[in-house]
């Protein structure tokens, strides 16, 4: 989808898309179709929410600033990411090496840009390194680098090796007898590696119990849609086969975010995966469900008016 200059036809434009997002966003609701809710804080919820908006600006502000990115899956996991990093998991960002804190790996570190900002925002390093973002010499790189950024626990850039190490840590919690938890986020790409599922048959085999999976499933990729391209279908039933406890989501509802994280985090004699079904682009309307948003920065009248439809959903 493009921009146009002529303003009313923006409007115009912005209007007919969004009711078509609108849409999408009631089917993908409704397909998830998850247990009753639990009762969560208002107040955690519009924090969260609010948080994940500004994970959402500094992302394309970042990507923007580089002149290269991956705006579209930094968008999709914002929601996801807020939740993790300022409500579910133990972390403490003065202390990145603490022994006993519970693991993330971005494996899907083309999108690190989301990453970077939750990162930043969380206090790991001051938000104004995010203006150095893929700079030489910069500790935020194209893609995440456990040498050279605090909080960051995998290298990534090779889809589909995230799982495995991730498999490894648990393994290695196991074996010297912690109780941290490690969380994997994984994407469509991810999901279309032979060693993803690799990992996953050993995972269900050993019984990791503190492992947790999410597939940020938007069903997108760089060349397009994911039934187009290689079929991820059917996603539920893999997981199943591969002895994982299952649940599905709507990526972009706190509520249920946060209901999944809980049962995540339950005691289970299975690792747990989280299917999450969100929206590339969330947030920006000529960026959301568009492939073409996948890596491309948007130019200076993409980012004011990106900045200005996410300045007005956080108000």
């Amino acid at each position: 989808m493009k921009i146009f200059i002529h303003r009313t036809r923006i409007c115009l434009d912005k209007r007919l898309y969004c009711a078509t997002i609108k849409l999408s966003d009631k089917r993908l609701r409704n397909r998830t179709s998850p247990p009753k809710s639990m009762k969560h804080n208002p107040e955690t919820i519009l924090s969260l929410q609010r948080i994940a908006k500004r994970i959402r600006i500094e992302s394309v502000r970042m990507i923007a600033n580089a002149g290269s990115g991956h705006p579209g899956g930094s968008l999709s996991e914002a929601d996801i990411l807020a939740a993790l990093y300022f409500h579910v998991m133990r972390i403490d960002p003065k202390n990145p090496a603490w022994e006993d804190r519970d693991r993330f790996i971005l494996s899907k570190g083309h999108a690190c840009a989301g990453l970077y900002a939750t990162l930043a925002l969380r206090g790991f390093f001051p938000i104004e390194q995010l203006a150095t973002f893929r700079c030489c010499g910069s500790i935020l790189q194209g893609h995440p680098d456990m040498k050279k950024t605090p909080g960051v626990e995998m290298t990534a850039g090779p889809l589909g090796n995230g799982l495995g190490a991730g498999v490894g840590m648990a393994l290695g919690a196991r074996i010297t007898g912690k109780t941290f938890r490690v969380f994997v986020l994984i994407g469509d790409g991810d999901a279309q590696e032979g060693c993803t599922w690799e990992a996953a048959m050993l995972a269900g085999h050993q019984k990791l119990n503190h492992l947790i999976c999410i597939y940020d499933y938007n069903r997108s990729q760089v060349d397009g849609r994911t039934d187009e391209i290689v079929s991820l279908h059917p996603v539920e039933e893999k997981w199943l086969a591969m002895n994982w406890d299952v649940r599905k989501i709507y990526g972009h509802d706190f509520t249920q975010i946060l209901d999944a994280f809980v049962w995540s985090c339950q005691p289970r004699q299975k690792p747990a995966v989280i299917i999450a079904y969100t929206i590339k682009g969330k947030g920006v309307s000529f960026m959301e469900d568009n492939a073409a948003w996948h890596g491309k920065a948007p130019n200076k009248e993409q980012l004011e008016w990106a900045l200005k439809e996410l300045a007005e959903e956080e108000n």
